[in-house]
């Protein structure tokens, strides 16, 4: 941790574990062997992937079969729409997309690209005020020509949950893959693919103390996937590669962590979130509460600050040793308002003032009640340097 600098943005990224290193360590240089050899170096190798994959499998409550290891939660939502989409209007001539307005952009642009260059038609499932999806707004949409519904599960700017286990419900009833990206659900929600009803899941590890590079997509058997990545045939001819054994083993025990220890991680931080948003809201004018406000993630609190530039704005808190976000990490700069946030129906100038505090296993009281103590005057500042 950077001397004197509070981090406040555990949804862009997390510290690996110390105990997920200590799993991980071995295999760079110790068991260090191509999982593809037939060698005893090989075997080793092979023998911690099946592990690794028999654990991540238990966590999401599913068979070790219906495990792809990739290398982030953005590939496994690209191999996951694109595949999903491919295959469905191969098999049955299936051509529309559904997706929700507030997903990440590995969804949105995948889904838009396959509209652009594939000829697949897009359509978008409305959202409600607080960006949650509306089963009756879905239900109409589902009809024989989709190819996939792709929503998200927890929304990585604005915290709120989407009920995946109704939608997917609804599209089963239907005969429709649902796939939902979990990349920040996986490290404070339930992840059981059965429960949730879905036929493809996507996590990415670094989001839950896990090392960054590395995901994995749950693919429901029976599920009919075209590869992006070909090759070598790794992951049953779904996505070649060489595999990343020390990164997948931490991902395994990274997962297994979060899911053991969800309730207790969860019961510490939410008095801290809700402190967050009574006080913001209490002690800051022209100031929204983003997403919904109990429906959300236990680490999550994000904003929207009338008059506020949202980049000054975090430039602003950094100096101040504060790392926050503006909602997604990948939108970090952009002179755009985002998305989501004009999906929920604010204007561009709320919409300009977007604000993501997210918090982790390192948070402290302290931490948050100088936080607390600094952003009213850091609002104002910024107040007057765009008026």
């Amino acid at each position: 941790m950077l001397a004197s600098k509070t981090y406040l943005d555990y949804a862009a990224t997390t510290p690996v574990d110390g105990r997920v290193l200590e799993k991980m360590l071995p295999y760079f240089s110790q068991i260090f062997g191509n999982s593809s050899s037939v060698h005893a170096f090989g075997q080793q190798a092979e023998a911690a992937l099946e592990s690794a994959r028999e654990q991540v499998a238990q966590s999401l409550n599913c068979q070790p079969s219906e495990i792809v290891f990739t290398s982030c939660g953005s590939e496994s939502d690209n191999l996951a729409l694109r595949g999903a989409a491919l295959a469905r209007r191969l098999q049955c001539g299936a051509n529309r997309i559904l997706i929700s307005p507030v997903e990440h952009h590995a969804v949105s642009l995948t889904a838009q690209q396959l509209a652009a260059y594939y000829d697949f038609k897009l359509e978008y499932i409305p959202v409600d005020p607080t960006g949650m999806i509306q089963l009756d707004q879905l239900i109409p949409a589902l009809t024989p020509d989709t190819a996939v519904v792709s929503v998200i599960y927890a929304n990585n700017e604005i915290g709120t949950l989407n009920p995946i286990a109704e939608i997917g419900e609804c599209c089963r009833a239907q005969g429709i893959p649902l796939h939902s990206d979990a990349v920040q659900a996986a490290a404070y929600l339930p992840v059981d693919t059965s429960d949730l009803n879905v036929d493809l899941l996507s996590i990415g590890a670094h989001k839950f103390y896990g090392p960054k590079g590395v995901g994995a997509l749950y693919v429901r058997k029976g599920t009919s996937l075209i590869p992006s990545q070909t090759g070598g045939g790794q992951e049953n001819g779904l996505r070649a590669g060489t595999h990343n054994i020390p990164y997948i083993v931490g991902m395994a025990e990274a997962l297994r962590l979060a899911q053991a220890e969800r309730i207790s991680r969860t019961e510490n931080l939410l008095p801290l979130r809700n402190r967050l948003i009574g006080r913001i809201l209490e002690e800051i004018p022209d100031c929204l509460l983003t997403g919904h406000p109990l429906q959300r993630l236990p680490n999550h609190a994000s904003f929207v600050f009338k008059g506020v530039d949202g980049n000054a704005l975090l430039m602003m808190l950094d100096m101040a040793g504060f790392a926050c976000s503006s909602g997604s990490a990948c939108k970090t700069g952009s002179p755009e308002p985002s998305e989501v946030l004009l999906a929920l129906g604010l204007s561009r100038e709320w919409a300009m003032g977007s604000l993501r505090i997210t918090l982790g296993t390192g948070t402290t009281p302290a931490e948050i009640d100088l936080f607390l103590d600094r952003l009213p005057q850091i609002i104002t500042e910024a107040r007057k340097m765009g008026s």
